[in-house]
């Protein structure tokens, strides 16, 4: 079992951290691995939604689908493979923190099946590395002066 979770704090109000986080298409801004996301069902995002991804990890190409399974604006975003090399679920979170500052928790589970079973440990430690970069990148983006 994997089972990875990082969070951090944003100087940015919820709304705004989770507005952006929640937007298939700014995943790849923000995810170190992600190279492109695809709505497969029409917006805005809800329970049911799909959104195929493509990525780049431990020197693979993947391609996957996510379905969302649980989404309330603001709180909390739950999204499973609906399809894919290897069965995940990712949670986000939102929390506020003192007025203007954001708690974003980034958890994903999954079970690696087969010869990826023996990677799990090793694939623990890589998605944590590259959860801490991607929530970095994202607090990066959002707190930014706008121009």
């Amino acid at each position: 079992m994997v089972d990875v979770v990082t969070a951090i704090t944003i100087n940015r109000p919820r709304e705004q951290v989770s507005e952006y986080a929640a937007g298939p298409e700014n995943a790849p801004e923000w995810y170190v691995n992600i190279k492109s996301a695809e709505w497969l069902t029409p917006k805005p995002l809800q329970i049911g939604s799909k959104i195929a991804f493509k990525a780049h990890f431990l020197g693979k190409e993947l391609s996957y689908v996510y379905q969302i399974t649980e989404y309330i604006p603001m709180e909390i975003l739950v999204m499973k493979t609906a399809d894919g090399p290897f069965p995940m679920e990712t949670t986000y979170t939102w929390e506020p923190v003192n007025g203007s500052l954001t708690r974003m928790t980034l958890r994903n589970q999954g079970n690696p099946a087969g010869f990826s079973m023996l990677f799990a440990p090793f694939m623990s430690l890589m998605m944590k590395r590259a959860n801490n970069k991607d929530l970095e990148r994202i607090k990066s983006i959002l707190e930014q002066p706008h121009s």
